[in-house]
């Protein structure tokens, strides 16, 4: 274990092959297409192979191929049996020492809790999101939505589904993450992006260290086509984002420790859309 550990932590090491483990990272539990990597990172594709090569001899990478793409993920376990090696071994088993603020072991407060979703525009899927969840959880979710690059406008498609589905949509406008991270804002328990884009992005780590999710879904408003198309991409995100919020407010979240939890919402984001009806 601690030559394998050695090894992992050389690989990661080098600060381009840490870049592309940190964006998987925050992507987990997708599988990600190398391409959007090599974009996303802004790395030739030649010399990204090198790296995800190297993060998988090291065991902290796993490669899928579907067609022609290869699709990338975390090797979680692996990481895991790391990180418990450097707790247990190096740490000595306290994690007072090297993780003073980890509460992993404990169970969520029984309250109200705030729960924050991000996307890019903050003009369509977060704020479907926003609806849904102060829709059906309204008496146990303090509810927002953000984004890292918001638009100056709600998208119209959007506000017309909301309205169609009975929800007021009054007080809804778009802003921006910063607004969250500000002196005297909500310390969120939960923080969930909906869109790939602003999962890629680096934000800066919440107060509080809350339960993170990745529920990354197409676009709507890139649909082309006639209106009736349009409406219809937005009428399926609207649905797949209700499927997961569904699944998520049925978690007993009070009752949970903080691994049970995160394990809980990781699968809710594994789970395809149509199994969840």
């Amino acid at each position: 274990m601690e030559y394998e550990t050695t090894d992992q932590l050389a690989t990661l090491g080098h600060p381009q092959r840490l870049m592309v483990f940190r964006m998987l990272m925050r992507r987990f539990p997708d599988t990600v297409p190398a391409g959007e990597l090599a974009v996303q990172l802004d790395i030739k594709p030649s010399t990204l192979s090198n790296y995800l090569n190297a993060l998988q001899r090291a065991g902290l990478v796993r490669q899928e191929r579907l067609g022609t793409s290869l699709l990338y993920s975390i090797e979680m376990t692996n990481v895991q049996h790391m990180l418990d090696f450097l707790l247990k071994d190096c740490c000595k088993g306290r994690p007072d020492i090297c993780m003073p603020s980890t509460q992993g072991a404990k169970t969520m407060p029984d309250r109200k809790y705030n729960v924050l979703f991000l996307c890019v525009g903050n003009s369509a899927r977060s704020i479907f999101a926003e609806s849904i969840l102060r829709s059906l959880g309204g008496d146990r979710f303090n509810v927002y939505s953000a984004g890292t690059q918001p638009t100056s406008e709600l998208n119209p498609f959007a506000m017309q589904v909301l309205a169609d589905k009975g929800h007021d949509t009054s007080a809804l406008r778009s802003k921006h993450m910063s607004e969250f991270a500000a002196d005297g804002a909500p310390e969120m328990d939960f923080v969930f992006t909906v869109c790939n884009q602003a999962a890629n992005e680096d934000c800066p780590a919440w107060e509080g260290q809350p339960i993170s999710g990745h529920w990354g879904m197409v676009d709507p408003v890139k649909a082309m086509g006639t209106d009736a198309e349009k409406s219809l991409a937005f009428q399926n995100a609207y649905g797949a984002l209700k499927r997961r919020i569904e699944a998520f407010t049925s978690l007993p979240v009070e009752s949970l420790d903080r691994i049970a939890l995160q394990t809980a919402v990781d699968d809710i984001a594994r789970t395809p859309v149509e199994d969840m009806q």
